[in-house]
């Protein structure tokens, strides 16, 4: 039995517990967070949010790129979101390869040239969101009033530290 399998039989559990619950299109705290598609961060629980409560983007590394911005605007413009948080952490794979290493890799393991591609690798956590939180308030489609803020998970204590 493939994982699929197993998830379509654990949903049915899930569905019988959710009902026919009718939540709100809007996100109930006005919050959308970018953050990292590590298994090990459960940012629902890791926040205190329930279902409905904020847009959670997801991406390797976290990090903001045309389409994270994208969903951010059609998130503010069209859902209401007024705030946005950039959540990082500790242990990242993005933090563990080079564009020029991972490149070389893909040429060898796929046959494929993606030499001048940037994959967002990082060697410092609290700067990657630094410069991620730039981006946001360089962007003229994030307007000057939407609440941008950042953060670090470890993912070792399961605590989370604001970055400046």
């Amino acid at each position: 039995m493939s994982y699929f399998e197993k998830f379509l039989k654990t949903n049915q559990a899930y569905a019988d517990l959710h009902e026919d619950a009718h939540l709100p299109l809007h996100p109930k705290t006005r919050v959308a967070i970018v953050t990292c598609m590590d298994s090990r961060l459960h940012v629902a629980q890791a926040l205190g949010l329930a279902l409905g409560d904020a847009h959670i983007l997801r991406n390797a590394g976290g990090r903001v790129t045309e389409d994270t911005i994208r969903s951010l605007v059609i998130s503010e413009q069209q859902l209401g979101t007024r705030e946005i948080v950039v959540l990082h952490h500790t242990d990242c794979g993005a933090q563990t390869f080079t564009n020029e290493g991972f490149a070389q890799q893909l040429k060898e393991d796929l046959g494929v040239d993606v030499k001048g591609q940037d994959f967002l690798p990082f060697t410092d956590v609290e700067d990657s969101v630094r410069e991620d939180i730039a981006l946001l308030k360089a962007s003229p489609l994030i307007p000057d009033d939407i609440i941008i803020s950042g953060a670090v998970y470890d993912v070792d204590t399961g605590r989370m530290h604001q970055v400046d």
